[in-house]
């Protein structure tokens, strides 16, 4: 073999090594804990949220599990029902992704606010590490509904010192180029920008984070 394909199959096993965690390692696991946006409705599984963002970040060099945990449907009082069974799996960090549902049946935000808190407060318990998606209101139940619920996400972050993504559909929302026909659920291009929103979020989140959980 010559020194040039010698040197060639060095790099390439170089960087593979540098991908691959070594026998033994921690490879972190997140939970992406959501409604119909993160399980994907619509997509193949391979497109959806949770298997686009581990990709994302197998790019970047990071190895990492991501879990889709995400019910169609679901809303922040659906998530409480089910949080500790998932707590109880003991992933390494939580994304938070919950709130659409019940702005889009107009339930109070004050109960939404109760029950992300409640949520909030289970995770951080636990020492699951947490990032938080933020969601807006649509107009359609009135100013006074939209500002109170607008609030909720920023306010919680910052009183329970929780990473934000302020509104992770920012890009995506009313943009018939990044949705399907339902106008609601992102197609590929609109997961792809969500990706964009989060995986910086995550990678920051897991710096450091190998073998931090047992």
């Amino acid at each position: 073999m010559s020194r040039r394909r010698i040197a060639v199959a060095l790099c390439g096993a170089l960087l593979v090594a540098g991908s691959t965690p070594a026998p033994g390692a921690h490879v972190p696991e997140i939970v992406a804990f959501g409604d119909s946006i993160t399980a994907g409705l619509g997509l193949p599984p391979d497109s959806a949220l949770p298997a686009r963002l581990e990709a994302k970040l197998h790019d970047q060099g990071i190895t990492a599990r991501v879990v889709n945990a995400g019910v169609s449907g679901d809303t922040t009082a659906g998530g409480v029902a089910r949080l500790d069974w998932m707590l109880g799996e003991k992933p390494d960090l939580v994304i938070l992704e919950l709130g659409a549902n019940d702005a889009l049946r107009g339930i109070d935000p004050k109960t939404v606010r109760a029950n992300l808190e409640t949520m909030i407060d289970k995770i951080q318990a636990s020492g699951t590490k947490l990032l938080l998606l933020g969601m807006k209101a649509p107009p359609n139940w009135g100013e006074d509904y939209q500002q109170a619920f607008d609030r909720i996400y920023p306010e919680l972050a910052d009183a329970h010192h929780v990473p934000l993504v302020p509104f992770f559909l920012e890009g995506v929302a009313m943009d018939p180029s990044m949705n399907q026909a339902d106008g609601l659920h992102p197609n590929e291009k609109g997961v792809a920008v969500i990706v964009g929103h989060v995986a910086p979020e995550i990678a920051k989140l897991l710096s450091g984070a190998s073998g931090s959980r047992s």
